[in-house]
Parts: structure tokens; sequence; C-alpha cells
């Protein structure tokens, strides 16, 4: 029988057509558990965007977690490896963190060099349909579900706070796009 991680490679291999990615394991700080890894898929889901997803977090317990355990994605315009590398970093120092819908991350620093981005906002994976990120069967009693992390500015983050996920939601701005100016 496959194991929970070669089930979920199974699964992002078929979300990704068979495309090879890159493993980038982080280094872990949680006793007990096996470190975060970015999977990482250049030119997914076009030419110059980069695509990663985390594995590992969903090894750790949370009380709300009944429905399903999360694993981090994000898709940029962007070919650096810096962006799925920190949904890795963000997944190991926040490891057992309920990562819900609307929640704001502040990262604390630019987030790449071609970017002025310091936080992220998690909302569903815009790239992929509802069945593709819930309920990802991996042999265990809860499935895992992708959380999807979309980089934002500083002030965005405290509007989101201020005003919440929707009314950020509702503006215009492109979630892929990480030179844009800040919306609010």
């Amino acid at each position: 029988m496959p194991t929970r991680l070669e089930q979920f490679l199974s699964h992002l291999d078929d979300l990704s057509g068979g495309i090879e990615p890159r493993f980038f394991p982080i280094e872990k700080s949680h006793p007990g558990l096996p470190g975060v890894t970015a999977i990482v898929y250049d030119n997914l889901p076009e030419c110059g965007m980069i695509t990663g997803f985390t594995y590992g977090i969903s090894l750790a317990n949370h009380p709300l977690w009944r429905f399903g355990r999360p694993e981090l994605c994000i898709s940029v315009k962007s070919n650096d490896v810096r962006w799925p590398l920190a949904l890795a970093h963000i997944g190991e120092g926040q490891r057992g963190n309920p990562f819900q819908i609307g929640d704001t991350i502040n990262f604390g620093e630019r987030i790449a060099p071609d970017s002025h981005m310091t936080a992220f906002v998690i909302f569903a994976p815009a790239v992929l349909d509802r069945e593709d990120y819930t309920g990802i069967n991996i042999g265990e009693t809860l499935p895992i579900n992708l959380c999807g992390l979309y980089p934002i500015h500083e002030a965005e983050r405290r509007y989101i706070q201020d005003h919440g996920i929707g009314a950020f939601w509702d503006l215009d701005w492109d979630p892929y796009d990480v030179s844009r100016p800040s919306v609010v």
C-alpha cells in the first residue's frame, strides 16, 4: 500500500500532468515531527509562473482539524523559488496553526527580491478546482486540504484585519502578480 506521502505526490502528479517537481526540505524545528518540504513546479500553470506545495504540516495535530489536515500552496508570476520556500518556512514555523481562510501571515520581511510584499493571506487555491484541493485521500481518516497563500502588502494585511477577507477579495487586484502595487 502506498504511503501517505506517495499518495499525496500521486495527487500532485495528476494535477501537474506528470511534470517533475523539485524538492526542498526545510530544517525541522519541532521535535518528534519530520521537517516540512517545499514541492516546486516551474512554469506551472503556465510559463513564467512558479507553483509550490508543502508537505509535512499535515503530520502535526490541531483540535480544529476535524475535516482534514492542511498543506499550503502558492502560484505566482515569478520564477523565484523563494516564494514556495517561504510557504515551507511558514509551515514549519507555524505547524499546528489551523490555517483558516482570511488569516493573514506577516512574513516580517520582503519575501523575494522581485517584490515588496511582506505578508500572505489564506484563501482557497484559485488555480485548482474544489475537488482538487479538498479531501485529498492519503489513506488516513483525515484527508489533506490545500490552503492557498497569496502574497500581499503590509497595508493590505492591515486592511484585511480591519475589513475582512471578503472586502479585500472584492478589490481589483491580481492575486498572482508579485510586483503589483498595493490596492489599499
